[in-house]
């Protein structure tokens, strides 16, 4: 690693974009075996975890030199036709395919402010409080929970009750205990929460908050520097999530992402159950007793 600053880069405000490319680079080439891509493998002979640059190079076509700067965290001069390669040589999914572009190639912006306040429009809190039955909540940067319905609070817990900062989901998965009993596959939960991290980093380096709650997290949370330090990456989507509320007991729900078409930040997370089955009687009962103990999220804008 160099010692001395790097132009994309600037001390104290965020994330270090060259570290966190020689770093995805790394994690990446070392979960390779040489017979995962049609290489011979010389068993104890080899003295790295993985390819070697040498190997890699030569499936991405491109000099052991080349790749050996790209590597150590210089992406300035890289084409998307040389990141393409190397995604491809890889294995990259989609995501760590966009993660390496956003390391590599950061997109030019005007100077903006540092972490400009999150809003939410009026239009979408009214869709909120409108969905009757299925708990939604829009989540923004930094896996911050801006808005949410009254189903949302009768199934994950009222958030209006925690200060705003406190509302997040890196925070409630790695510091808050009750977490841990909502949510059945507890290890997916926090390998995905962090996941999601990454790819709002690799996005995002320069955000002074998010750069703040990976080193809150860092160090209270010896899974999340575990977690973290695999430089996994991940886009929200959808799936199905197993819960075990205290109320209700067990629940098996769908999830589905809805991406803003005018915020790309910003992200509408909805749960439903398959009609007719205990799940679903479950949300129902849920429903019925929210209705009077639970009260929609209607938050101050977060930063």
């Amino acid at each position: 690693m160099d010692a001395q600053p790097h132009p994309d880069h600037e001390p104290g405000t965020g994330l270090d974009r060259r570290a966190e490319l020689s770093e995805f680079l790394r994690t990446r080439r070392a979960r390779l075996k040489p017979e995962d891509v049609g290489l011979p493998d010389f068993g104890r002979h080899r003295r790295v975890p993985g390819l070697r640059r040498e190997e890699l190079a030569q499936l991405a076509g491109v000099s052991v030199a080349y790749y050996t700067r790209l590597e150590q965290g210089n992406g300035r001069n890289v084409s998307a036709e040389v990141l393409d390669s190397i995604a491809r040589a890889l294995r990259l999914t989609d995501a760590e395919h966009a993660h390496l572009t956003h390391l590599a190639k950061p997109k030019q912006h005007k100077k903006k402010p540092a972490a400009p306040t999150q809003h939410i429009r009026a239009a979408l809190r009214q869709l909120l409080d409108s969905i009757d039955g299925v708990p939604a909540y829009i989540v923004g940067r930094r896996s911050d929970i801006l808005a949410w319905n009254r189903m949302a609070a009768a199934l994950f817990g009222d958030w209006s009750e925690l200060p705003p900062q406190e509302r997040n989901w890196a925070r409630l998965v790695f510091l808050n205990p009750a977490s841990r009993e909502l949510f059945v596959e507890w290890d997916q939960k926090q390998a995905d929460m962090v996941s999601f991290l990454r790819m709002d980093a690799g996005c995002h380096p320069d955000d002074p908050r998010l750069s703040a709650l990976v080193g809150e997290l860092s160090l209270k949370s010896e899974e999340f520097r575990r977690l973290w330090a695999r430089h996994d990456v991940k886009e929200k989507s959808h799936g199905v999530k197993r819960l075990r509320h205290p109320l209700v007991g067990d629940l098996t729900l769908s999830f589905e992402t809805f991406h803003m078409a005018d915020d790309a930040q910003q992200s509408l997370i909805t749960y439903h159950a398959e009609p007719g089955s205990p799940s679903a009687e479950a949300l129902r009962l849920l429903a019925s007793w929210g209705r009077d103990a639970t009260h929609a999220g209607r938050t101050a804008p977060q930063a």
